[in-house]
């Protein structure tokens, strides 16, 4: 337990059961009246994020978050399985939870996957990833000069806008933070 003037950004912290990793926090000294803490937390499970009063001598559970690296092996019906690449042991990780991670991991990629009393709470993808271009349209004369875009399909499905150049079976590198075309591999 800790007391909320002690929080700082990206601490994780037990709120009414759940989860949550502060956001933001701001020290407001009011003209009448005690100071107090606003701050914003962000639920892990579903990614809301509250808003929060909170006086300095309130007390807020720490908690401790392990990371591990595990490697993505497949997906079933309803989980993503990886295996944590020391120990070779599997997790099935419900799809629900990972929210989009699923766009961008490919078989044998290897990501932090972050666990909270042996549960794992998330998955922590780089920050760019290299995908190929399975499907769009053939490219435009000229389109190097424009800024004109199209819709491709990656080979994991997701669709993304691409520059009018670029050719189906290129590698690309897509972001991973805005799902967003940043450039052609090398």
């Amino acid at each position: 337990m800790i007391n909320a003037s002690e929080m700082k950004k990206g601490l994780a912290v037990r709120f009414n059961d759940a989860l949550y990793v502060v956001v933001d926090y701001e020290l407001v000294k009011p003209g009448k009246g005690p100071a107090y803490l606003q701050t914003k937390l962000k639920h892990m499970k579903n990614g809301n994020v509250i808003d929060k009063r909170l006086q300095g001598s309130d007390k807020i559970e720490d908690v401790f978050i392990e990371r591990n690296e595990m490697e993505y092996l497949y997906a079933d019906s309803s989980n993503l399985v990886f295996m944590d690449t020391t120990t070779y042991d599997q997790v099935y990780i419900p799809k629900d939870l990972v929210a989009g991670a699923d766009d961008f991991l490919q078989p044998n990629m290897t990501v932090q996957v972050a666990f909270v009393d042996s549960a794992a709470i998330s998955v922590e993808l780089p920050a760019a990833v290299e995908l190929k271009i399975v499907e769009t349209a053939p490219p435009l004369k000229g389109a190097t000069v424009t800024n004109k875009s199209k819709p491709a399909i990656l080979e994991t499905g997701y669709r993304v806008m691409v520059p009018a150049f670029v050719e189906q079976g290129t590698v690309i590198r897509v972001d991973t933070r805005s799902g967003e075309y940043i450039e052609r591999a090398k």
